[in-house]
């Protein structure tokens, strides 16, 4: 009974511990946008930052370039991430970096910097 009742509670700490450390590892919208997104398109949505300015970067509180973007397309921009004219990286993809719902979680973000 004893030995019974250890394992029990050794699974149940270990299922604990798993559970608790993925909910740690997801990180909410404006940690990820904080991390990944705002270093270029600014910490605002305005893409007033250096690589935002030569990059060209669309500014998200513009309600015209919001109207234009579409979720499924961000989705994929950020899944995939964006190739330049030159076919060069112009932004990384985050599908190694972000869970599907940490991204669809970024394009709600998104949309809340319309003006």
């Amino acid at each position: 009974m004893i030995k019974t009742t250890h394992k029990t509670a050794v699974a149940i700490v270990a299922l604990a511990f798993t559970a608790g450390a993925a909910y740690a590892a997801t990180a909410t919208a404006s940690d990820n946008w904080d991390s990944s997104c705002a270093s270029c398109h600014g910490s605002d949505g305005k893409a007033q930052t250096k690589t935002g300015k030569k990059l060209k970067i669309k500014d998200y509180t513009d309600a015209q370039v919001q109207a234009a973007l579409k979720d499924e397309d961000m989705i994929k921009a950020i899944t995939e991430g964006i190739k330049g004219d030159n076919g060069k990286d112009k932004m990384k993809g985050f599908k190694d970096d972000l869970t599907a719902d940490e991204i669809k979680d970024l394009v709600t973000f998104v949309r809340k910097f319309k003006g």
